[in-house]
């Protein structure tokens, strides 16, 4: 069952760095401009530290400078440009870095703010920056184990770690500049996936409902325009009849009363019998279900129309034709027909308590190395070669199956992705079975509004 191909281009990904807003990252800085004065006044007064405090406060004096330029030069709101923004965290790390050789190097414990700006960079610039950042922070750290001021009192008390210590620092600091790199750009790049599906979503259950709004305005003026048109017929027949004798003025009559019958004919055709808000309401299962085939029918593949009522089911049951559950379904279709051979089967099933369409089509099925991933937005993996056979057009990256996944969940179904190989199925391809409550798509008074959606796979 094919995926659609619909996803955010990598250059759009990248564009993201230059997302951060200099507000921020001058708020960031003065919090550090502050503690770094902190520290250094502390460790003069509270344990009598002998530090070059001129050199301490030129180093700080240079970050602070940088930021009152960069708040008078720029507005707060300018989002800036990722080499603006690797260029202050490179000096921020080098700053760091002077600091930290001017009071002990990896003797003191505050080496471990390295760790702030690669982390920083990780979650907000392009792998290439932090890549860069990272490189340098490991350098720094290095050279800071060897080459340092040591840290002494005004007294002459040495206060430095045994070797072992020192080793042990610079190995922790490097694990911890990689480890959280990592960890802070896998969770981040998930988030930011997260947030385009959903956003993806969100604009394909938008154009969904557009189109259901636009065709209640069609209905509404079928509706609406079926008595002037009957008042226009009616007249232009009495004319008809009154202009026997003018063959001319006859003829003008006669066009009218065609074109009046045609516009009948046309609003027949966009409208509908009945109640209107009703109609648009709701409408039997199978006839929503056949609604969200439409666009697939002339595909080239078969598709089975199946109704397979429970024991205890009663009469076909009338669901609320809501736009998500109609583009869910629509998404899973499309898939099915997208990979299927020749057949593609819409089950729909019904009890007293519950109401299940199962979707299965003839084709190799889903990938065993992404059956448990199905849902996922943006599933990059690389096919195995069995895979890359079977399934030799499959290039989509998972979000047309998470759009459907989420649309449909928010109607309160439970979704359930298997292969028919393995499900007892006629079909040896993709199955999906997504199951609600009866409650929660029908406006029966007798449907238990408590019963949970199970999933299943009915045989």
């Amino acid at each position: 069952m094919a995926e659609t191909p619909t996803y955010l281009a990598h250059d759009q990904r990248e564009q993201r760095a230059g997302w951060v807003r200099l507000r921020t990252i001058v708020l960031l800085r003065w919090l550090a401009i502050f503690g770094q004065l902190s520290a250094i006044l502390f460790a003069r007064a509270l344990y009598d530290l002998d530090l070059e405090m001129g050199l301490c406060f030129l180093a700080v004096g240079i970050a602070t400078i940088t930021n009152l330029v960069a708040m008078v030069v720029f507005p707060g709101g300018r989002r800036l440009p990722e080499h603006w923004t690797t260029f202050i965290f490179l000096l921020d790390l080098l700053l760091l870095g002077v600091l930290l050789y001017l009071t002990g190097g990896l003797h003191n414990p505050f080496a471990l703010l390295i760790l702030g700006p690669v982390t920083i960079s990780a979650a907000a610039l392009s792998n290439r920056s932090t890549l860069f950042l990272g490189a340098v922070a490991i350098a720094m750290v290095t050279l800071l184990s060897r080459y340092y001021l040591l840290l002494h009192t005004t007294g002459g008390s040495v206060l430095k770690m045994p070797v072992p210590f020192v080793f042990g620092h610079w190995v922790a600091l490097v694990i911890g500049i990689v480890f959280m790199a990592l960890n802070a750009r896998r969770i981040t790049g998930e988030l930011q996936s997260m947030q385009d599906a959903l956003e993806a979503t969100n604009l394909a259950l938008a154009r969904e409902q557009k189109l259901n709004d636009l065709g209640r305005v069609i209905a509404a003026t079928a509706h609406e325009l079926g008595t002037p048109l009957a008042t226009i017929k009616l007249t232009s027949s009495e004319l008809v009849e009154e202009l026997a004798g003018q063959p001319e003025l006859q003829e003008d009559a006669l066009l009218i009363r065609s074109q009046a019958e045609r516009c009948r004919d046309i609003l027949r055709s966009m409208g509908r019998d009945g109640d209107v808000e009703e109609h648009l309401k709701q409408a039997p299962l199978m006839a929503v279900l056949r609604e969200a085939a439409e666009p697939h029918l002339d595909r080239g593949a078969r598709i089975e129309f199946v109704e397979r009522p429970g024991a205890d089911a009663g009469k076909q049951p009338e669901i609320l034709r809501r736009p998500e559950l109609i583009h869910g379904l629509r998404n899973l279709i499309q898939n099915a027909v997208d990979f299927s051979r020749e057949t593609v089967r819409l089950e729909a099933h019904w009890t007293g308590s519950e109401i299940g369409v199962r979707i299965e089509d003839d084709g190799p099925g889903f990938p065993p190395s992404v059956l448990g991933r199905i849902g996922e937005p943006f599933v990059r993996r690389r096919l195995v070669e069995k895979d890359r056979d079977a399934r030799p057009e499959y290039a989509g990256m998972g979000l047309g199956l998470f759009i459907a996944k989420t649309l449909l969940e928010r109607t309160g179904a439970e979704i359930n992705f298997v292969n028919g190989a393995g499900a007892s199925s006629d079909f040896p391809g993709a199955i999906v079975v997504a199951t609600w409550a009866r409650a929660l798509l029908t406006d029966e008074p007798h449907a238990g509004r408590s019963a949970a959606p199970m999933a299943r796979v009915y045989h």
